[in-house]
């Protein structure tokens, strides 16, 4: 019998996210030390190169199409954008025709099958329309390797804060195919060192970032084919033999891949005395996203950074 296993997001975890997309935590910057003898070129997309590819995206467009009409709330993608400040990004008329104000949100937002943050939310009063726009992020698509967007997947929810547990709808499917969808590049950017592949669960790690917003960051690549949506914590991590408190949490819908790191605080490497990240060991816990239904906790994983 599968076990119950720990919620995963926690109230903090959200507000450090939105803190981290407000200052505007793109850490394509900074300096990194890789954990492959290797790195495959494609994965690794200067600021150069992604400024320069903007410029091609900016190109990219949609057709006009009714996303969402249920319950008396109508999406429509009216066109592709591309915000010298905020980035690439989908415009959307929202309208409500019922009595109540509902927040219309994303369960989740997939680009190229690359699962992305977003922290997209709009409040419609009743009877009223909103244009708004679904921003794509700029760092997860460059931490994906996405230079050309061809596809994005949303799930959309709309809710009533009065009582959440009540949502109008949550997970509503839809597809946008852009202009460039017969040559976007699938190729997947897991180039490193793989730390777990069962029940169709892949996990490569990729890189440590040593100057990350937080502290430290190890950077994760994640392809999920076991035929579930999973989400993944980290366990009982240490950094040279000394116990960590890491903040990782992530969730990839079956048949796609994530890029996510793992945060290391930087006050835990200083009360440890810890100036280089040497060796690390950690357990992952993988789970069902919609059960929350344990599927497997993974031996102790033990790797070196290089």
């Amino acid at each position: 019998m599968k076990k119950k296993s720990k919620l995963p997001i926690i109230v903090v975890i959200i507000v450090i996210i939105v803190v981290i997309a407000a200052i505007g935590g793109d850490s394509s910057n900074k300096s990194k030390k890789e954990l492959a003898s290797e790195e495959s070129s494609k994965g690794n997309v200067t600021e150069a190169t992604y400024n320069k590819d903007k410029g091609a995206s900016s190109k990219i467009s949609i057709e006009e199409q009714l996303l969402v009409d249920k319950n008396g709330i109508k999406i429509t993608a009216t066109e592709y954008t591309n915000d010298s400040i905020w980035g690439e990004g989908i415009k959307l008329l929202i309208e409500n025709n019922t009595d109540t104000t509902y927040t219309v949100g994303c369960d989740a937002l997939i680009v190229n099958d690359y699962m992305i943050t977003d922290l997209f939310a709009s409040e419609i009063a009743p009877g009223k329309k909103a244009n708004e726009t679904m921003y794509l992020s700029s760092s997860a698509l460059k931490a994906a390797g996405i230079d050309t967007v061809g596809k994005v997947e949303v799930y959309f929810h709309a809710l009533d804060f009065s009582d959440i547990t009540k949502p109008l709808f949550k997970n509503e499917f839809c597809e946008v195919k852009t202009s460039a969808f017969d040559n976007m590049d699938t190729t997947p950017n897991d180039a490193g060192i793989e730390l777990y592949n069962n029940n169709g669960v892949k996990i490569v790690g990729k890189a440590v970032d040593e100057d990350s917003f937080w502290g430290t960051a190890i950077l994760l690549y994640i392809e999920n084919n076991s035929g579930i949506n999973v989400g993944i914590n980290v366990d009982e991590m240490s950094i040279n033999g000394y116990m960590m408190n890491p903040l990782f949490s992530t969730t990839c819908y079956n048949g796609k891949k994530a890029i996510n790191d793992i945060t290391v605080f930087s006050s835990d490497l200083k009360d440890n005395n810890i100036e280089k990240i040497e060796e690390v060991e950690l357990k992952f816990h993988i789970y069902d996203a919609d059960s929350y239904q344990t599927i497997t906790d993974s031996a102790p994983i033990k790797f070196a950074s290089q």
